[in-house]
């Protein structure tokens, strides 16, 4: 009852319970993606899902691939579609509109008699997640204290493994009931979350940003105020919304149209490395992708099952387990967003990823070569490696991808920039969840090899292209690429340093010693009644 009682109208929430009130909105958003993302891998392998739906067989697997992957397609049209959304609604809307999207896909996922039935459902659920993967993390960015964006989009990505993990255990509990509710209840326990999410973003403030783009600068400036908790004559607040101001006409005046990014051609005012930055942000959510994590996501007890050759129920129990120490990892990435940095986050993940991948591939290989003695238990080894996997996971690559694109991108391109990004991840996520039944079946332990290169290629890409965002304000990313740097950053100090670079804070103190005097220095208003006064005791003086 007493965090209650600050739910009020976000004029009446101002610093720390308005950064609070945001991280559970968004949070219970993103738990909902993280339920959706785990709760179908329990539902494949439920028996009376597969009789319902005539989905029996070996026969079935292509098929079954597709219904389950489907859902990633609508992800990838909801993330299309916020391009536009993002820029016309809001962000605030458009979560909205995306949470009221999946709770008509809930429904039909629950109630779904047939393949047709189950696949309008899976794209529908997926076009509302779409849009909200697209917008939640831009929303957090641009109403986060610059000092703590970081970390609470990483929060956002251990709250998604919250969901992850429920979905779990539901999955693990469920699996000794018979009949249909082994596999309805799951689908329909996503309203938890949908519910969540509606009793709390109603009353979150817009995007500073987007009110500024709108030419709503009075909205912005209260909400900014209410975001820094100081007047909005505080030059801290003036500073920013002159920043904002001047990044936004910047971008009008040398931005790009859809057209020429569409025919990937720079314009000749493009100060800012458009392309450049989109396809960072792309890039590094399709790297997401290629570490392979939906391999195990969505597929843990199929993978266990099938490659390993553990019972069905205790590899139900194992992806519940796993799922914990999961969440508990991606909890070191808060903690350590800020202080390891961007770059060194994504190379620690995808380096140990390559790590146990090789260890996985070659446990897995004796498992499948005929007449070697005790394979089913050297295989068995293996679990130990899956679980490591998503400890280099947890803590490098869960979080950090989603918020790089909201940081590499310009203001005006930052809502287009996280929506292109998330629609790579969702069509590669299709791409990995369509192929990992089919690949288990016909390669065996050789499909493995596929993520062992991929992993192995993104060190070298990361070192030597990506620049470090962390201690960054929005603007400053900005202000880096006006200064047309290499597309090589790893020898650029300025460019991978961790701490924010000196010529930005300079900057920014100057702005807020000048607004400061100007502030200072306009002289107060003189009550007329008192002027009166004041006249009156010169002229008895005289």
């Amino acid at each position: 009852m007493r965090l209650l009682k600050h739910l009020t109208p976000y004029g009446e929430l101002r610093g720390g319970w308005l950064t609070f009130w945001f991280a559970v909105g968004c949070g219970a958003d993103m738990a909902l993606y993280g339920y959706d993302q785990g709760v179908f891998g329990g539902v494949v392998i439920s028996p009376d899902y597969l009789r319902v739906h005539d989905l029996e067989g070996p026969s079935k697997t292509t098929i079954l691939s597709t219904v389950t992957a489907i859902y990633n397609v609508g992800c990838s049209l909801g993330a299309v579609m916020a391009t536009w959304l993002g820029g016309k609604l809001g962000r605030k809307r458009s979560v909205m509109l995306g949470v009221g999207i999946m709770t008509v896909g809930a429904v039909l996922q629950a109630t779904s008699y047939s393949v047709p039935h189950m696949i309008v459902a899976r794209i529908v659920s997926g076009i509302g997640n779409g849009i909200n993967s697209s917008t939640v993390f831009v929303w957090q960015t641009e109403t986060s204290p610059a000092r703590l964006k970081g970390k609470l989009v990483i929060l956002e990505n251990a709250l998604l493994l919250v969901g992850f993990s429920i979905s779990n255990w539901i999955n693990y509990g469920l699996a000794f009931a018979n009949g249909p509710v082994a596999w309805r209840f799951p689908l329909a326990f996503q309203l938890v979350f949908i519910i969540m999410t509606y009793l709390v973003v109603p009353w979150l403030p817009e995007s500073p940003r987007w009110l500024i783009v709108k030419g709503q600068d009075e909205e912005a400036l209260k909400i900014l105020s209410a975001i820094e908790d100081k007047p909005t004559t505080d030059p801290l607040v003036v500073s920013q919304i002159q920043n904002i101001r001047y990044a936004i006409e910047y971008e009008r005046t040398n931005g790009m149209s859809w057209g020429d990014l569409l025919r990937g051609r720079d314009s000749n005012n493009a100060g800012t490395k458009t392309i450049r930055r989109l396809m960072l942000g792309m890039g590094i959510l399709a790297f997401q992708q290629f570490s392979g994590i939906n391999v195990t996501s969505y597929y843990m007890p199929t993978v266990l099952t099938n490659s390993v050759g553990l019972s069905a129920n205790l590899a139900r129990l194992l992806a519940a387990c796993n799922s914990v120490q999961y969440l508990l990892w991606s909890l070191v990435g808060i903690r350590q967003v800020d202080r390891w940095g961007r770059r060194n986050m994504l190379i620690f993940g995808a380096a140990g990823q390559c790590f146990c991948y090789v260890i996985i591939t070659a446990l897995i290989r004796y498992n499948e070569m005929p007449g070697y003695p005790n394979a089913q238990e050297v295989a068995s080894a293996s679990v130990a490696f899956f679980f490591l996997y998503y400890v280099f996971y947890g803590i490098g690559m869960q979080g950090v991808p989603w918020l790089y694109p909201t940081e590499i991108n310009s203001i005006t391109m930052r809502t287009k920039g996280a929506a292109l990004g998330a629609a790579t991840n969702w069509i590669l996520n299709f791409m990995v969840v369509e192929i990992t039944p089919i690949g288990i079946q016909n390669l065996g332990w050789r499909f493995y090899i596929i993520w062992i290169s991929l992993n192995a290629a993104m060190v070298p890409t990361i070192y030597f292209f990506y620049p470090e965002t962390a201690g960054r304000t929005l603007e400053d990313m900005d202000e880096y690429y006006r200064t047309n740097p290499s597309l090589l950053v790893f020898r650029d100090k300025e460019a991978i340093s961790l701490k924010r670079p000196k010529r930005y804070r300079i900057k920014e103190e100057e702005i807020m010693r000048k607004n400061e005097f100007i502030l200072t220095s306009e002289e107060p208003p003189v009550d007329k009644g008192e002027a009166e006064h004041v006249q009156h005791q010169e002229n008895v003086t005289n």
